[in-house]
């Protein structure tokens, strides 16, 4: 029974350090691709501070660093309560196998007292002959071999134990200098942000200063936006209306094929603007396939941090509307398709391109690509290569949209996380 108990508690245990090491291993790869969008947008704001002239792309850079900062933080904070968790899990496992190891040895000492008054084989041999008949002494015979491979296997319990025992100690001893590890990591990190929330200040301060030329920054940008934006939606519209005419032919010509017959001309209800781009089969199983993909589909960067999420934001005085996410990334960083589809328009934009590709009623858009690699009317695949970023004014980020129909959703809801 006391052997069922000590197995017990060390499966307990097995299955207890392997949920924190799942747990741990995870924090880590966060913390991991934390310090990496750090890094970069770290470089990228190097590179911005080589002009004396203060942009909304810099300010941006900032907030969204001192965010992953305290993202970083709140991870380590996570490692440390993990650490803490295994503390106090190892440190009650080990006062049970003391426990253990202190009644096992107790027993083990009174089977070598009883071997040590039975010793030879003449005891041994008395103690079976004594028996009241064959029965007995059988069983006594086999009372005595039992009691030898019973106290050999208490022997090896007992080691077993202490090796355990050993080991646990060993975590313990590790999980200590982790923590002290991670305390030491939370504290450079707060001293980190704490510089740049003193950075933050200064440039918000220098913003207010220079308020009247942001705010006509951001009308121009507005203005630029908006006019993209009804280009978007003009060229949607355009793919709904073509969906629709090819309907309405089909439907034609359907009718004047029952009529040849004599038969009764196909009803036809009215369609709404998603029904006209999933008309078709595999344009259907296109968005399907699409919207079963929510939350997994790839990024359209390998490497990048967001600056700007989806909605309304107020810079000072003045706001707009984010259609999308800016994703800030590396110098000439190649573009990728998030899924499946087909290029459904390039709209030239002041010296890049938006990329439109279709994916039956969804289009994903890609806006500040130069040099693109794909042409209208192509096919593309998942992560397929169509253009770089566009770098502006030191700044190299692109801005990724997601449509259903003729509606902006937050792109953030459909890429994986990081």
């Amino acid at each position: 029974m006391k052997f069922n108990r000590l197995f017990s508690l060390l499966i307990l245990l097995t299955v207890s350090t392997c949920v924190f090491g799942q747990s741990s291993n995870q924090l880590r790869t966060k913390k991991e691709a934390l310090e990496r969008e750090i890094e970069l947008l770290q470089r990228n704001l190097n590179k911005a501070a080589t002009s004396k002239k203060l942009t909304l792309a810099e300010i941006r850079g900032i907030n969204a660093k001192i965010s992953l900062m305290q993202n970083k933080i709140g991870v380590i904070n996570a490692e440390i309560r993990n650490i803490d968790g295994e503390i106090h899990e190892n440190t009650n496992i080990v006062m049970s196998l003391r426990d253990q190891l202190v009644q096992l040895k107790k027993e083990y000492a009174s089977m070598i007292r009883f071997a040590q008054r039975n010793r030879n084989a003449y005891d041994k041999m008395m103690f079976i002959f004594a028996s009241d008949g064959f029965n007995q002494a059988y069983k006594r015979t086999k009372y005595l071999q039992q009691f030898s491979k019973y106290r050999m296997k208490q022997a090896n319990y007992i080691m077993g134990t202490e090796q355990n025992l050993n080991v646990r100690l060993a975590d313990l001893d590790k999980s200590l200098k982790q923590k002290s590890e991670l305390l030491k990591e939370q504290e450079t990190e707060r001293e980190k942000l704490g510089k740049n929330k003193s950075k933050q200040a200064a440039v918000l301060n220098q913003y207010k200063k220079e308020e009247r030329r942001f705010a006509g920054d951001i009308a121009a940008r507005k203005r630029q936006q908006a006019a993209l934006d009804r280009a978007i939606r003009t060229a949607i519209l355009k793919d709904i209306e073509d969906a629709r005419r090819k309907a309405e032919a089909e439907e034609l010509a359907a009718a004047a094929k029952a009529k040849a017959e004599n038969k009764d001309a196909p009803v036809t209800a009215s369609k709404t603007n998603a029904e006209y781009l999933n008309a078709t089969p595999r344009a259907a199983k296109l968005s399907a396939d699409f919207e079963s993909n929510r939350g997994s589909l790839p990024w359209p960067l390998d490497a990048g941090a967001v600056t700007e999420h989806f909605g309304i934001h107020t810079v000072g005085q003045a706001k707009y509307d984010q259609t999308g996410i800016k994703i800030a990334t590396q110098e000439g960083a190649a573009v990728q398709a998030i899924f499946n589809g087909k290029v459904s328009k390039i709209i030239p934009s002041m010296g890049t391109y938006t990329l439109l590709i279709s994916h039956g009623e969804y289009r994903t858009i890609y806006q500040n690509v130069r040099n693109p690699t794909v042409k209208e009317g192509e096919a593309v695949s998942t992560r397929q290569q169509i253009g770089s970023v566009a770098t502006k004014n030191g700044v190299t980020e692109l801005d990724f949209q997601i449509w259903r129909v003729i509606t902006p959703l937050n792109p953030e809801a459909w890429i994986l996380r990081r």
